[in-house]
């Protein structure tokens, strides 16, 4: 199965609230995490108001923007003391203004919606991939294998089919 491809293009009827949710993550991303949580999140929300009918034209901005940080957070571990950046989710949520349970309700309808799970390498952060399992497990005749692992010429395959998210370097096996 191939990769999403990110795209932060919206619908023209989207693009109001979508600029609205999106000044609120890149500025939370600036202030508290960095330019990598602002660009997966801008992508996160490109593809919630691409959806048809899109989530976001209902709720308050303020609550989508905060559970599209929890989402992307949670996929990256933001919650996980031992990594940089960290931050607990009630510290987000109150960030926002929010309680931790609105905002985890919205991010879990998010994960429903986008079919989002642990791992989740469309939703990984580019600085992360190389540790993410996910990305680089694939099906060599039925046996599920890490295509870092394979001869050259299947990763270049693998790649080409969308498998994997880049063609790591040779030399770094």
């Amino acid at each position: 199965m191939a990769r999403k491809t990110k795209s932060e293009t919206v619908p023209e009827a989207m693009k109001p609230r979508y600029d609205e949710i999106v000044a609120l993550t890149d500025a939370f991303c600036e202030e508290h995490l960095d330019a990598e949580y602002a660009q997966v999140c801008r992508q996160m929300a490109a593809t919630l108001a691409r959806k048809r009918p899109s989530p976001l034209l209902g709720g308050r901005p303020r609550t989508w923007a905060a559970a599209i940080v929890h989402t992307v957070g949670s996929v990256n571990f933001l919650f996980d003391k031992t990594q940089t950046p960290h931050m607990r989710a009630d510290e987000l949520a109150g960030l926002f203004g929010l309680s931790k349970g609105s905002v985890s309700a919205k991010s879990k309808q998010i994960k429903d919606l986008l079919n989002i799970g642990v791992f989740d390498p469309d939703w990984t952060l580019p600085s992360k991939m190389d540790a993410n399992p996910m990305a680089w497990m694939v099906s060599v005749d039925g046996l599920i294998v890490d295509a870092r692992s394979l001869p050259w010429p299947y990763q270049e395959e693998a790649y080409r089919k969308g498998l994997i998210p880049y063609l790591p370097d040779p030399g770094d096996e």
